[in-house]
């Protein structure tokens, strides 16, 4: 079951390597202004966008599995239909490196299906919500 609890959203705001799949080199587009955020904040960004060798002054990565540092969140913008296969890729990736514990899908993006498997792998999961909103909400 996803997290909506106050508390359990403040405890994955804590995580602080977070993987941005679908992370944007454009400025003005969500996927671009709220990484940006999180690395003003002090979150370290890795991006992850197949198209970009940077974003946001970090190299970028074509896939999870291709990031070379342990990552703690994935924060998903990819379209709903997308959001099952990177969240199949953070559970292989947590099972394979131990690294991945959460995922959060952005706001007005869900995939009941794969909140139950983020579950039954032992991640914690959010689904539609803006992590920006939460944080902002929680923290700053």
């Amino acid at each position: 079951m996803p997290i909506t609890s106050p508390d359990g959203l403040r405890a994955m705001l804590d995580y602080q390597t977070i993987a941005v799949v679908g992370c944007s080199a454009t400025p003005g587009k969500a996927a671009h202004e709220i990484p940006a955020y999180m690395q003003r904040h002090g979150y370290r960004v890795v991006p992850v966008n197949p198209f970009h060798d940077e974003v946001l002054g970090e190299k970028a990565y074509d896939s999870l599995a291709d990031v070379d540092e342990a990552v703690d969140l994935v924060n998903v913008f990819r379209p709903s239909a997308e959001a099952g296969a990177v969240v199949d890729a953070a559970i292989d990736r947590a099972a394979d490196h131990g690294d991945v514990k959460a995922v959060w899908l952005q706001l007005g993006i869900r995939d009941d299906e794969a909140a139950a498997r983020a579950e039954e792998a032992g991640l914690d999961y959010v689904q539609d919500k803006c992590y920006k909103v939460e944080h902002a909400r929680f923290v700053a």
